[in-house]
């Protein structure tokens, strides 16, 4: 099993702590891992975008020019990479802050609502873990004890009181994730 994805939106939005936590994740699971971030120099605001690599093989390169699948975070990412999953692939967005939904008829597409979801959870910062529940829900690649783990070394000590929000928030992503085109 190999899984190449790419999570983008916009800094701030944890798109990097998304990828983070999913490498260490697969390195909990004895997985080769590979996470790659790239951003632009303005960090919050500007765009933002990890790829990471967990596979049960040696990961042979980070660079990649096309994905198993997308998180799609904002409007400029779903222009740039929505072209670049592979046919039968997925892509998995958040609709608020997207003005033109993806369009491709050869992918699986998947939205959640985290905006929405972690205002109702009273904590906006749950955002990036609700998406990423949504994920795990749709590609299972890490298990979610191994996740547990992960934000426990990807997080510094003194957030560690925060991980059963988060757990929550994976939850509340998995019970809410919604088909929007599944081949």
């Amino acid at each position: 099993m190999t899984e190449e994805l790419i999570i983008a939106g916009f800094g701030g939005q944890g798109v990097l702590s998304m990828g983070k936590i999913l490498a260490y994740s697969g390195i909990m699971q004895d997985q080769e891992v590979s996470w790659m971030p790239s951003y632009g120099p303005e960090m919050r605001g500007g765009t933002a975008n990890v790829t990471v690599i967990v596979s049960d093989e040696r990961v042979s390169s980070p660079v990649l020019n096309e994905f198993d699948s997308a998180i799609i975070l904002n409007q400029q990412s779903m222009d740039k990479f929505e072209e670049q999953v592979k046919p039968g692939g997925v892509l998995l967005y958040d609709p608020n802050g997207i003005i033109n939904p993806p369009t491709r008829k050869d992918i699986n597409i998947y939205t959640i609502e985290g905006s929405k979801l972690s205002r109702e959870m009273g904590n906006t910062k749950t955002f990036n873990m609700i998406v990423f529940g949504a994920y795990l829900k749709i590609k299972p690649v890490v298990k979610l004890e191994n996740v547990v783990l992960g934000l426990k070394k990807s997080l510094n000590e003194r957030y560690h009181h925060l991980i059963p929000l988060n757990e929550d928030a994976i939850k509340m992503g998995q019970e809410n994730v919604v088909s929007i085109l599944e081949l």
